[in-house]
């Protein structure tokens, strides 16, 4: 997870898996002087706040915005889902239960949340409607805007578990710690609202004793934090941490990759990653894996199956690597950081070490929504190469490594150095590739 962001791994809360949400201010669009994305900053909160004013005052407009969205997702489940039979699910009884309350809500919070429990009774990890802010959010989320710099995992409704602090962030400075969990029930804050430069937010935690600590958190600009890191700062181990699944992945690791030493260990970390790209995940795999070897099949909705082979798409090289590899994953390795890994498992050409990952796997696009909101979900299912279907399976890990909190706090990192224990005996002899 990034901890340049104030995000969680958002879980839903109504379904296991995680996805990261990145809280920022505004979008501020490419090419722009700062000036420019200033005024166009000032704009858009203008007519943001004029829209939720003028709903706001006239109900009636808020009704019909509302149906509008509701009916948009309603009518694009039925019709696009990779499943025709929607999970044995009932869609027309949803209809009748849901879109009552989603007509009657009074904000995009509140009807965000109602046609999110619809789609929770898909029982499908990607199936989410994404409300406007968080669409702003995501789409600025490489851009430099006002954070808080901690990561975090949801553990129930309201209650947070801090993964990671950004080094020098303002939640740093205000002594957070890694472990602590954040209480928002009852904050009068939460995250669906903008995070303000220099406004103060006074938030409670939990520390490791249960006992309650209010912190005062001031949110500045900082700029996003790499999303791809590599590490060869060990002796014989190239350590390549993979943030997400984004587009430029594959030329990265390639350049990476194009003159590595024979003998030397490469670890490849996408533990809290969320996927991304499926394109991505076949640029990685194109990096260990032969030319043309299938790695996956997918299912459309009409049930035709697509076989998914090796292509070239690491960067500079055009063959892949033959050193000794290994993979981490965990409970927050979701979708391309879980395909990834299993391809390269039943290959036969990485350890994959840390924990079992979540089953979340279909393969998903989104849909634009009325107002601004986003629907993403899944319109085709996927099975490795061997038939196993991961959805709701996830991957096994060939070692069990959990790092804990204590382990962050210190700066230690047991799967780390798990893979590479596992990797060292044979590194003198490094494995060729298949």
């Amino acid at each position: 997870m990034d901890p340049n962001l104030f995000s969680t791994g958002f879980a839903h809360k109504l379904r296991s898996g995680l996805a990261s949400i990145a809280l920022v201010l505004v979008l501020i669009m490419a090419g722009q002087t700062p000036v420019q994305a200033r005024t166009a900053q000032a704009a858009q909160a203008i007519d943001t706040a004029a829209v939720a004013v003028a709903q706001a005052e006239d109900p009636e407009a808020r009704q019909a915005l509302n149906g509008r969205v509701f009916d948009r997702v309603w009518r694009e489940v039925r019709r696009s889902y990779y499943d025709p039979q929607l999970h044995g699910v009932d869609w027309n009884r949803a209809q009748e239960t849901y879109r009552p309350l989603a007509l009657a809500a009074g904000d995009d919070t509140e009807l965000y949340r109602h046609i999110n429990a619809m789609l929770a009774l898909l029982e499908d990890g990607h199936a989410r409607a994404l409300s406007p802010i968080t669409v702003r959010r995501q789409q600025a989320e490489r851009s430099r805007r006002p954070v808080l710099g901690v990561s975090l995992v949801v553990l129930q409704e309201g209650i947070y578990r801090v993964e990671t602090i950004r080094e020098g962030s303002p939640a740093e400075l205000a002594g957070v710690r890694a472990g602590w969990r954040l209480d928002l029930r009852n904050a009068g804050w939460g995250l669906d609202d903008e995070l303000v430069e220099g406004h103060p937010l006074a938030l409670d935690f939990l520390d490791e004793g249960d006992a309650v600590r209010t912190v005062t958190v001031i949110p500045r600009f900082m700029g996003p934090a790499p999303r791809f890191r590599a590490d060869a700062s060990r002796a014989g181990v190239l350590l390549l941490r993979v943030e997400a699944f984004e587009p430029g992945l594959g030329d990265w690791m390639g350049r990476q990759l194009a003159s590595v030493d024979p003998d030397t260990i490469i670890v490849v970390d996408l533990r809290a990653n969320p996927g991304g790209r499926l394109s991505e995940a076949g640029a990685v795999l194109s990096c260990f894996l032969p030319e043309r070897m299938g790695w996956a099949a997918r299912t459309s909705r009409s049930g035709r199956v697509t076989p998914m082979r090796i292509r070239p798409g690491c960067g500079p090289r055009r063959a892949p690597v033959s050193n000794r590899l290994a993979v981490l994953v965990d409970a927050s390795s979701r979708s391309a950081a879980e395909l990834t890994p299993a391809a390269l498992q039943e290959a036969g050409r990485a350890l994959v070490v840390g924990e079992k990952t979540p089953g979340s796997v279909l393969i998903s696009l989104d849909t634009s929504l009325p107002g601004g909101g986003r629907l993403r979900l899944s319109r085709a299912d996927l099975v490795t190469s061997g038939g196993v279907r991961l959805e709701r399976r996830g991957v096994t890990p060939d070692r069990v490594a959990t790092v804990k909190t204590e382990d962050r706090r210190s700066g230690q990192d047991p799967a780390l150095e798990a893979a590479i224990s596992a990797l060292l005996p044979a590194a003198s002899s490094p494995a060729p590739a298949r």
